[in-house]
């Protein structure tokens, strides 16, 4: 009989437990994916730490990303991906619209930003967009505050309704008891190199497990130290996913996530006259009323819009992948169809 003990620290639950056992294949075990190499991965079994023989790349399992669950067989082979719950994904800078997916099955989201410098209150509002996309509940961390002259956590807390806003030290401790008791399940961290999410880690680990850099002294920006997303058991029953940093936040599919980054826009548009109102030059339009009046800042809202027209450009961009794709196949049906009657033909 299997024991699912050693899974527990790894985020097994009996509500996982329940939906993914009866999904097993004959001969495999449920695993959790810690860290994917090129062909290889590291994963969290019933016995214990190991390592996996991943898919090849034109598998239709390509694409394991830490933190999913996953069935391995006694060969340690990678046979199956169990359904996600949650995915955090951005879109990829590559010619075929795909999405990239930064890490699954995450409860929490902790958006890192460094708060000892300028904080981008536009990146912040993408980064949340992505967040509440995945499924997953976003957390704003204004890190490094033990060197901030001015900490703007209610500029921060005006761009992200519905989500905790928490400046936190890492060389002080100062926040982290605020910050940890917000940990939920799975934990990822994403944010800029240099925003301080490894030290974070290992702050919140209780342990130098993370390698950590100082920032560049000529631009103050941040050095990719972490290149692999990793997930480590937390001391208080959550699991942590480290990322590397993001440059480029591209969204992927981020309607409901703008919406709802977006939310008080949102409610100032159900007050319009008009149902499609474009919130540029229409009567009665509230939006722009709000912005008339100062309750809504001229930045805000062109953010909005900038992250709306870029999720719906994205969109378009993926829709003709996918007519382009269905027309290839219905191409090469109809090759086929054409060489079969032409045996036909010849062998009569």
């Amino acid at each position: 009989m299997v024991d699912y003990d050693l899974l527990v620290p790894y985020g097994w639950t009996e509500n996982l437990a329940r939906d993914y056992l009866p999904l097993l294949p004959d001969g495999c075990v449920p695993a959790r994916v810690l860290r994917v190499d090129r062909g290889e991965c590291d994963v969290a079994g019933p016995s214990g730490p190991m390592r996996a023989r991943c898919p090849r790349a034109d598998s239709e399992l390509h694409g394991l990303c830490t933190g999913d669950w996953v069935c391995v067989d006694a060969e340690a082979n990678v046979r199956a991906l169990l359904p996600r719950r949650t995915a955090i994904r951005r879109s990829t800078a590559s010619r075929r619209s795909e999405a990239q997916t930064l890490a699954a099955n995450v409860d929490t989201v902790l958006i890192c930003t460094a708060c000892d410098g300028d904080v981008d209150l536009g990146r912040i509002e993408r980064m949340l967009a992505l967040t509440w996309e995945s499924g997953a509940t976003p957390v704003v961390v204004l890190t490094k505050a033990d060197a901030a002259q001015w900490i703007p956590i209610e500029e921060v807390r005006a761009v992200a309704p519905g989500a905790a806003v928490v400046a936190v030290s890492a060389d002080t401790s100062a926040g982290l008891d605020v910050l940890t008791a917000l940990l939920v399940g799975t934990v990822a961290l994403i944010g800029q190199s240099g925003a301080g999410k490894s030290t974070l880690a290992n702050a919140l680990l209780g342990a130098e497990v993370f390698a950590t850099r100082a920032v560049r002294s000529v631009d103050q920006k941040g050095r990719h130290t972490t290149v692999h997303r990793e997930l480590r058991p937390l001391p208080g029953g959550q699991t942590l996913i480290d990322t590397p940093g993001l440059r480029g936040v591209g969204l992927w599919d981020a309607a409901e996530g703008i919406e709802r980054t977006f939310s008080d826009v949102e409610s100032l548009a159900a007050a319009c006259r008009f149902d499609d109102c474009a919130h540029s030059t229409e009567p009665g339009c509230a939006v722009l009323a709000a912005l008339d009046s100062g309750e809504l800042p001229r930045r805000r809202l062109d953010s909005y819009r900038k992250l709306a027209k870029e999720n719906e450009w994205m969109q378009a961009r993926t829709d003709k992948r996918l007519q382009a794709e269905r027309a290839k196949a219905h191409r090469e049906i109809s090759r086929e169809v054409r060489r079969l009657y032409r045996d036909r033909d010849s062998r009569r």
